[in-house]
């Protein structure tokens, strides 16, 4: 059976979100680790006061995503232990609406 016909739960995204990540990790270095499980399309770390130490992770493919997260949960980098959560733009958005209240 092809991975293309294993059918995934609506939570798995192309995008994960990752936190705990050490404060001076280069992108270089997020590139090096999340590569390994599939081609990145692009990373975006967090640099502002409320978002050091989170990155967003983008894959093109959706089974590498799930494969990176599945590895990568609870992985050290630098002391640190990974927490790696698939983006929810629908929390993200309720997020954001709770900020400004």
């Amino acid at each position: 059976m092809s991975r293309r016909s294993i059918r995934l739960p609506a939570e798995v995204s192309r995008i994960l979100y990752v936190r705990n990540l050490p404060y001076k990790i280069s992108a270089e270095e997020l590139y090096d680790i999340f590569g390994k499980y599939g081609t990145v399309r692009q990373i975006r770390k967090g640099n502002a006061d409320g978002t050091r130490g989170t990155s967003f992770v983008v894959y093109d493919d959706i089974y590498d995503a799930k494969n990176a997260l599945d590895h990568l949960s609870g992985f050290n980098v630098a002391g640190r232990y990974l927490v790696i959560l698939y983006y929810d733009p629908v929390k993200a958005q309720k997020k954001k609406n709770y900020k400004k209240s």
